[in-house]
C-alpha cells in the first residue's frame, strides 16, 4: 500500500512539545517572543552605558562588556527574524513549514557572539597586556556594571521561568531543558545572559584589582576571560542548532507517548516503525507503519490510513505524517512502559 502524507493546516500554530513531553496543546511562540524583546531591550541599555563606562574609566573589561553586549544585542535581532521567519505557515514549496529557518537564524546569532562578543574581548585584552593604559574613575565602572546586573537579571529571570516552567512538565532540570528544548531562542537568551552576568563578575573583579594594585594585567587578563566565556556559550549554542538543523530525532519518551497515541485508535492494530524528527521549534513529523485491525481489502485500507493521519495532523505542531503499511512478519513496537516497565510520558 503507498504511503499517505498531508501538511499540516496553514493557518494553526506550531506548538507541539515535541522535544520535551507527550506532543499536545503548549503555549511556546508568545513567551519565547517575550524573552527575546525583554533582552534585546535591556542588552541595547546595557550595552550604551557600558560603552559610555568605557571611554571614561578606560578599562579593558569594561570595553569587553560592552563589545559583549552590543553582540547580545545584534543577537537579540536574529533571534527574533528566527521566530517570525519560522513561524510561516506551510504551503506548496514547503509542505512541513518553515520551522527550520530558526535555526539558521539563531547560528548566525551564535557566530555573531563568537566573532564580535569573544573576538574583541580577546584582542582587546592581548593588546592591554602587550600595552596596557591606565584606567580611571573606578566608581563610575562599578555603578554601570551594577545596574548591568539588575538589567540582566531582569531578562534572565524571564528565560529561567519560561525554562522552569517547561522543565516542571517534563519533570527535568532548567538546564537538562534549556539544553533539550528545540526553542533556539530560549536557549539562546538562557546562555547569554548567564554568560552575562558571569562576565560582569569577571569586569569587577579584574577592575577591582586594576585599582587595588594599579596594574593594567588583572583587568587585561578579565578582559580576555570574558572572551573566553562568550566563545565556549558560542560554542554550545552552535553545536546545538546544527544537530536540530540537520534532523534531529524527538525525545524517547515523546516516541513513546506518540506511539501510545497510535496505539488507542481503534483503527490501529499495531504499530512496527515510528520516527519522529524536528522541523522547527516545537514541530516535529512524523513517520510510521501500522497494521490495521481487522482484514480490510484495499479501499477501506486507504481509507483508514487516511484517517490516522488526519487525526495525527489534528496533533498541534505535528507539520507532516506518512504512515504506510506495515510488511508482514514486522515485530510490533512496545510502548516504553511495557518494554522497561517505567512511565511512557515525563
Amino acid at each position: 500500500m503507498g504511503a499517505h502524507e498531508g501538511a499540516a493546516d496553514a493557518g494553526r500554530p506550531a506548538a507541539v512539545r515535541g522535544e520535551d513531553g507527550p506532543v499536545r496543546r503548549a503555549d511556546s511562540g508568545g513567551e519565547s517572543t517575550r524573552t527575546v524583546v525583554l533582552a534585546l531591550l535591556a542588552n541595547v541599555l546595557v550595552a550604551v552605558t557600558k560603552t559610555v563606562a568605557a571611554s571614561i574609566t578606560g578599562a579593558a573589561s569594561m570595553l569587553a562588556e560592552a563589545s559583549h553586549s552590543w553582540a547580545d544585542a545584534g543577537n537579540e535581532v536574529f533571534l527574533f527574524v528566527a521566530q517570525r521567519r519560522g513561524a510561516r505557515p506551510a504551503d506548496a514549496s514547503h509542505p512541513f513549514g518553515y520551522g527550520r529557518e530558526v535555526y539558521v537564524w539563531s547560528m548566525f546569532a551564535a557566530i555573531g557572539l563568537f566573532a564580535v562578543g569573544a573576538g574583541v574581548s580577546v584582542t582587546h585584552g592581548v593588546h592591554e597586556l602587550s600595552d596596557p593604559e591606565p584606567a580611571s574613575d573606578f566608581a563610575v565602572a562599578y555603578v554601570v556594571l551594577a545596574a548591568a546586573f539588575v538589567l540582566e537579571s531582569t531578562s534572565f529571570l524571564q528565560a529561567w521561568r519560561q525554562s522552569r516552567a517547561e522543565a516542571a512538565e517534563r519533570d527535568r532540570g532548567v538546564l537538562e531543558q534549556v539544553l533539550a528544548t528545540s526553542d533556539p531562542t530560549v536557549r539562546a537568551v538562557f546562555f547569554e545572559d548567564a554568560a552575562a552576568l558571569v562576565g560582569l563578575v569577571i569586569a569587577v573583579a579584574g577592575i577591582a584589582a586594576n585599582q587595588v594594585t594599579g596594574s593594567a594585567v588583572p583587568d587585561a587578563v578579565g578582559s580576555i576571560l570574558v572572551g573566553l566565556l562568550l566563545a565556549g556559550v558560542a560554542f554550545v549554542l552552535l553545536t546545538r542548532n546544527v544537530r536540530f538543523l540537520v534532523g534531529e530525532s524527538v525525545d524517547p519518551h515523546v516516541r513513546d507517548a506518540a506511539l501510545r497515541t497510535l496505539l488507542d485508535m481503534p483503527q490501529v492494530a499495531r504499530v512496527t516503525q515510528l520516527r519522529l524528527e524536528f522541523v522547527g521549534a516545537r514541530r516535529v513529523v512524523l513517520i510510521g507503519a501500522v497494521d490495521l485491525t481487522g482484514d480490510p481489502d484495499e479501499t477501506e485500507a486507504s481509507r483508514r490510513l487516511a484517517e490516522v493521519e488526519a487525526a495525527l495532523r489534528r496533533k498541534p505542531g505535528v507539520m507532516g505524517v506518512v504512515l504506510s503499511l506495515s510488511e508482514p512478519g514486522e515485530p510490533a513496537l512496545e510502548p516504553f512502559s511495557r518494554a522497561a516497565g517505567t512511565p511512557g510520558s515525563p
